[in-house]
């Protein structure tokens, strides 16, 4: 990996995931942007050192060496592209940032998973 590149996990058989990330993907190859987006469903999980289990449970950056997980994660994303920054600085704020992560760990990536994991269960039926 190149030093400046980050990179992202997600999961591209979310819907809800593969909508988003597909969005910041485009745009980030618009902008030639240094930003990777592997899919925890291809063979690019596995330099990330999650199970699939582990990288469904929440989107993971990494940038300089150092994993980002959760909002944290969305927060090196979006000061990353010129669109976001914006979004970096007000969901980053003091006040804000708790907040955020908690209805990001204790709602929205729970339920997330929780679909992903019923999606995958219809699957093996």
């Amino acid at each position: 990996m190149a030093s400046d590149e980050i990179r992202v996990l997600y999961n591209g058989e979310c819907p809800i995931c593969s909508t988003e990330i597909g969005h910041y993907k485009a745009y980030a190859e618009r902008r030639g942007l240094p930003i990777r987006f592997d899919d925890l469903n291809g063979p690019d999980r596995t330099g990330w050192g999650f199970s699939e289990d582990e990288a469904a449970r929440r989107l993971y950056v990494e940038k300089d060496g150092a994993l980002y997980g959760g909002i944290d994660g969305f927060l090196v994303l979006w000061r990353e592209m010129p669109r976001y920054r914006w979004l970096a600085r007000v969901v980053g704020l003091p006040g804000i940032r708790p907040l955020a992560a908690v209805i990001y760990d204790r709602a929205l990536a729970p339920a997330i998973y929780r679909w992903h994991r019923r999606r995958k269960a219809r699957a093996r039926a």
